[in-house]
């Protein structure tokens, strides 16, 4: 039974990965933004980025969703952008290491910065992108991560995250 969280800073592509993971895999999915409280919404529409105290009640909802899929022995996917170690730690509390893979879609400035110009619909504005790059900490090797590049196609992507699952396509 494994959890996928498909992590990255804001237009990397995790929504779209997570999507076609999950349907590939036939896994249920949860995307992570659904999950924030009301006032970071608010706060992240208005050009603020959030701060740890922020966070912690959306980490804890997120943790809660994979909590849930371990406990049940469910297999899922859910997006979140877990940019420090120590979110990431938390998402894994109360959940054995090995269930928990993370995969990070990581792309350059540049084609971030134009998928969020492109983007419509979305609370996250694109004056925050330098915000999540500095605070984003790349995951180390021990944190059980797939790292995808931002720039390959979504299909690339998801059959690279099947294939280190050792899923038959």
């Amino acid at each position: 039974m494994t959890v996928l969280v498909v992590m990255g800073v804001s237009g990397s592509g995790k929504s779209t990965v997570a999507a076609r993971l999950a349907e590939r895999l036939g896994w249920d999915v949860q995307e992570g933004d659904d999950l924030h409280p009301p006032a970071n919404v608010v706060k992240m529409h208005s050009g603020h980025p959030l701060t740890d105290e922020d966070r912690w009640p959306w980490l804890d909802a997120v943790a809660a969703w994979i909590r849930a899929h371990v406990d049940a022995g469910e297999p899922g996917v859910i997006t979140c952008s877990a940019l420090r170690r120590v979110y990431r730690d938390r998402l894994r509390r109360g959940a054995d290491d090995p269930t928990v893979v993370f995969v990070h879609v990581t792309g350059s400035r540049e084609l971030l910065a134009a998928r969020l110009a492109a983007r419509t619909g979305h609370f996250m504005p694109p004056g925050l992108l330098d915000s999540q790059l500095a605070t984003l900490e790349m995951p180390d090797p021990d944190e059980n991560v797939i790292t995808l590049d931002a720039a390959e196609p979504p299909e690339t992507m998801v059959a690279a995250v099947v294939e280190r699952l050792g899923r038959a396509p």
